[in-house]
């Protein structure tokens, strides 16, 4: 393996949000080895979809396996399952 070599493990989130990342791990396993980093940001691009975010991420110093960054996601859409209230002051009281 070449000196500059960056391994990346994917993340579930990464899975779940990117449809191209699912079937990739699904086929050859959540850690894939590229010749250098730009490489595995250049790849990360190219899993981003309309509604899904993914980006690499360091992994740092104290990780316990070897990899040298993960693959992570997030929908861009964020559902609230409350709707915002009305905040008090402190001099309100419940009367």
């Amino acid at each position: 393996m070449a000196e500059d070599a960056y391994r990346v493990v994917v993340k579930p989130s990464a899975r779940r949000v990117s449809a191209r990342v699912g079937r990739w791990v699904n086929r050859e396993g959540p850690v894939r080895t590229f010749d250098s980093k730009p490489l595995a940001r250049e790849w990360a691009r190219a899993c981003r979809g309309a509604t899904a975010a993914v980006w690499l991420q360091d992994a740092p110093p104290w990780a316990e396996d070897d990899a040298d960054g993960y693959l992570v996601g997030r929908t861009r859409t964020v559902a609230r399952a409350d709707v915002p209230g009305h905040q008090r002051t402190l001099t309100e009281t419940d009367e």
